[in-house]
């Protein structure tokens, strides 16, 4: 068995659970069987027999990209990271004709 980290963005679907477990000997394994333990997980990252885009999974600190992808080698004992990407941004719009690395409009340009 492996150790798969979950994200604070996925725990809803792993039960909560920071860490979860599962087998394989490559990834592609570990990922089925993820999905058949807990599929709201299972989907959340793979489906169609490939790792959705927006994902990133590391085993052993190194990102699978790097190595065979989903044929790379998970040993027992290994550790497996699931890392979907995340956009940041504000939700509140800058001010007309303001960007916001502009900054805060300088005393002179404000009226009083």
């Amino acid at each position: 068995m492996s150790v798969v980290r979950v994200p604070p963005v996925l725990r809803t679907e792993a039960g909560g659970a920071r860490e979860v477990e599962a087998s394989g000997a490559t990834l592609r394994e570990l990922l089925e069987d993820l999905s058949v333990r807990l599929p709201a997980l299972g989907s959340r990252v793979y489906a169609d027999g490939s790792i959705h885009s927006f994902v990133n999974v590391y085993v052993d600190g190194e990102d699978v990209r790097t190595r065979a992808g989903l044929d790379t080698p998970v040993r027992d004992g290994s550790t497996v990271i699931l890392l979907p990407a995340m956009a940041g941004g504000s939700l509140t719009p800058p001010a007309a004709g303001r960007s916001r690395a502009a900054g805060p409009p300088s005393a002179a340009a404000c009226p009083r």
